[in-house]
């Protein structure tokens, strides 16, 4: 059953995050604070579903409707299980950078207009940022308080 919360608290906090700073998470230049979330595999594995409906449930008011809803969180599900399945390896650090860099940019790019590799560096960056500058502290953290048995 704790589990089950646990995940559920992932999605709601990836929803929450993400509407609260739908400006920046959403479009074709964007920094997605909720991204810093994605390490979280590492410690619990029902963080993996955590993400991918958290990912699906905010992609819903973002601008780019149906393909951004399923790709961009199908993307978001592949990152996490590859997170989960190499959580002792530096793998676990770049998978979502780099899929979500390498495949969000793909479809954003036919759904924009705007350059591919342009997207891939600005969806890299703002991911990398996310992730390494977000997402690590909040392991460190996590991984602290899980360890002295205070989840």
């Amino acid at each position: 059953m704790k589990g089950i919360v646990r995940g559920a608290l992932v999605a709601a906090a990836y929803v929450a995050v993400s509407y609260a700073l739908a400006p920046i998470s959403f479009g074709p230049l964007q920094f997605r604070v909720a991204e810093g979330l994605t390490l979280l595999p590492i410690l619990f594995p029902e963080a993996v579903p955590g993400l991918f409906v958290g990912c699906l449930v905010a992609n819903l008011i973002g601008p780019y409707g149906l393909p951004d809803i399923v790709l961009g969180s199908l993307v978001t599900l592949v990152a996490a299980i590859i997170t989960r399945v190499f959580r002792r390896s530096v793998v676990a650090y770049i998978s979502p950078i780099a899929l979500n860099a390498i495949f969000v940019s793909a479809y954003l790019t036919f759904l924009t207009g705007v350059p591919y590799w342009l997207l891939v560096l600005s969806i890299g960056a703002s991911e990398a940022v996310s992730v390494l500058a977000i997402g690590v502290p909040l392991l460190r953290f996590m991984g602290r308080r899980w360890a002295r048995g205070e989840s």
